[in-house]
């Protein structure tokens, strides 16, 4: 992997769901205290979310040669890793770590604020994202949406 990837990527990283799941959180929690009791059961959530979110970005920076900015979108259809089971599993990724965040720090408020993001995305994904990657990948594109599920994953 080129160092040219690598530095576009954490730039669309930082930019977006650094955006999404640190900045935003931050603000609407505000100087909050640390997890208490149970609620470092957050962590799970925002473990995997993290991982599903990384492996996403290596499979569009090493097979896609892009990254997940719609800017500088891969450049090759990628349709292996979490892509295999579910269309969107970077959404899916960053909405696990906000979810671990409201279970770390016990906020409905970020609870409220990740179910705006679910809207969000969705409208984006279907109005947006889809129309896009069919107008660039064509037949690919659609027989893998055919195939593979948008929100939720398929089992393997």
């Amino acid at each position: 992997m080129s160092l040219q990837i690598v530095i576009r990527s954490l730039v669309s990283v930082i930019v977006l769901p650094g955006v999404a799941a640190v900045l935003i959180p931050w603000l609407i929690l505000g100087p909050a205290s640390g997890p208490d009791g149970a609620a470092w059961v957050g962590l799970l959530p925002l473990g995997f979310g993290l991982v599903i979110f990384t492996w996403c970005v290596f499979e569009f920076a090493t097979r896609g040669r892009g990254t997940l900015a719609p800017w500088d979108a891969p450049r090759r259809f990628v349709a292996s890793g979490p892509y295999r089971l579910v269309r969107n599993p970077m959404y899916l990724g960053v909405g696990s770590v906000v979810l671990g965040e409201a279970i770390l720090f016990g906020s409905l408020s970020l609870l409220g604020y990740l179910a705006a993001l679910a809207v969000i995305w969705h409208l984006f994904v279907i109005l947006w994202e889809e129309p896009s990657l069919e107008r660039t990948f064509g037949d690919e594109y659609r027989s893998y949406r055919e195939s593979v599920p948008r929100w939720l994953p398929r089992m393997p």
